[in-house]
């Protein structure tokens, strides 16, 4: 094992899913059809396709996830036996209102939570609750065009306000949308759907429609905290940054200024949410496009009030760029932009492997953005091969996780961020968000199903389970 450092105290080691990627139960307990219900399977390279119906004879791998809704308390019994003190998932939206806009909330979805956070207590596990993880009712799609309608930040709220109400004697943690600024990475509709609920229309400017969205959902955000501190001032409420930290390809000036840019068109969002303010160099880029996002003097006071407790972040990869000619503007798109690293080794799904590029990340959100961090997702999606045993020898997940972690903790350790906890993806093998596959597996324990939800559902430990359970127990020492 490689030495690491020892992590405070009360540091929070545990392990991440999201409940449209593991509870299944899609029609359970009064659920609703939530967007990720209608997506369907896809793979590497091959975008999932969203319908706005469940049409027979399609494959929808988010109707049964791993069957966590009737396996979680054999699965909490295993996170315990790897010594988790903590476990993020998500309030699946749906379970509680399932349309969205009802008067009333559904007891059966609420009961449901009342019980997987009274088995994590049992256990000493701390849940830490996601409120907005892709999951948004299908319904305020439909009806309202999800965030671009003032009407689901009301719904939204009301939401939050009802979870807040019935868990805050159980869930302390809580983030509000996950990965919030991924509605950056514009390659098709599907960032924009599963994070503001957006169906564009022909004619319509994604970019003008999306920081419009994302307005309204950074009010949404700050109108949340400030009726959740209300309910209970201990309550933690953070934002949550999928965080790829961008580098510039060579020490060209022209590199690094753009570099700066697509650091700060792709993490503004943080930005707002921490800070409360909307950057200035943000409001002459809209000024240059003729963008109108619709901000009022009251929405500028809400998000100011409202900012997050603490930042959750993902953390998988790390990009390039590179300055050319035909973009003298230096505007960002991610979508065009393919430079490669030359430093870094790749995934089999392309992703670039960057250990160091964590301690970056911390240090950086730490200097702009003043708050606590917990690192929420980070992992290593890969194929998994079972043995004639039974076992699975997953040592390239354990050589990944060690060696993010240990920039982890030298940035506890030597540059004194402050980390309160570490959460990779994922606790259990789940589904994966982007492609709907199995076979793309991030977990420590291994779930007996395929891509098309065929299998026993059986779990089994694998060598990463045990390596953990070790890291664990030394406190982070032990890698």
């Amino acid at each position: 094992m490689t030495k690491g450092y020892k992590m405070p105290k009360d540091f929070l080691w545990g392990g991440a899913i999201a409940a449209h990627q593991a509870e299944g139960g899609w029609q359970e307990g009064g659920k609703g059809l939530s967007i990720a219900d209608t997506m369907r399977a896809g793979e590497n390279g091959v975008p999932r396709i969203e319908d706005d119906k469940v049409l027979d004879g399609q494959i929808y791998p988010n109707h049964w996830g791993v069957e966590f809704y009737s396996h979680y308390k054999e699965d909490i019994k295993l996170f315990a036996e790897m010594g988790m003190t903590a476990f993020r998932t998500s309030i699946a939206w749906t379970r509680i209102y399932p349309n969205g806009d009802e008067a009333v909330p559904n007891e059966a979805g609420l009961k449901f939570y009342d019980d997987l956070f009274a088995e994590l207590h049992k256990y000493n596990i701390e849940p830490i609750v996601t409120l907005s993880h892709f999951e948004m009712p299908l319904h305020l799609v439909k009806a309202y065009g999800g965030f671009g309608s003032r009407k689901v930040v009301d719904c939204f709220t009301k939401f939050a306000e009802t979870c807040f109400r019935r868990y805050h004697n159980q869930v302390k943690y809580w983030m509000t949308f996950n990965e919030i600024n991924n509605q950056t990475s514009w390659r098709d509709p599907h960032p924009l759907l599963q994070n503001s609920g957006l169906i564009l229309g022909k004619d319509d400017n994604w970019e003008e429609k999306m920081f419009q969205a994302a307005h309204l959902e950074f009010v949404a955000s700050a109108q949340a905290v400030q009726i959740g501190h209300a309910i209970d001032p201990g309550l933690q409420i953070g934002d949550m940054i999928a965080f790829n930290p961008i580098y510039p390809l060579t020490a060209r000036p022209e590199d690094v200024m753009y570099c700066q840019r697509a650091m700060n068109y792709r993490y503004y969002f943080g930005d707002v949410m921490a800070l409360g303010e909307y950057p200035a160099w943000l409001k002459k880029y809209w000024a240059k496009k003729g963008y109108d996002i619709g901000i009022t003097p009251a929405d500028e006071a809400i998000i100011k009030a409202g900012t997050a407790d603490f930042v959750g972040f993902s953390y998988y990869n790390s990009a390039v760029v590179k300055y050319s000619d035909d973009n003298p503007d230096m505007d960002f798109d991610e979508a065009k932009n393919d430079t490669k690293n030359p430093y870094v080794p790749r995934s089999d799904w392309g992703w670039q492997i960057d250990p160091v590029g964590l301690r970056y990340s911390l240090n950086w959100m730490a200097a702009r953005w003043h708050k606590p961090m917990m690192i929420v997702e980070n992992g290593f999606g890969a194929f998994d091969k079972v043995e004639a045993d039974g076992s699975v020898h997953d040592d390239y997940r354990i050589k990944y996780l060690a060696d993010h972690l240990l920039q982890a903790e030298k940035a506890v350790a030597e540059d004194g961020v402050d980390l309160l906890g570490y959460c990779p993806w994922s606790a259990i093998d789940i589904v994966s968000a982007s492609t709907g596959e199995m076979k793309k597996r991030y977990g420590f324990i291994y779930v007996d199903a395929d891509d098309q939800g065929h299998g026993s559902w059986k779990r089994s430990r694998k060598d990463s389970f045990n390596w953990y359970k070790q890291v664990i127990a030394s406190n982070g020492e032990d890698l």
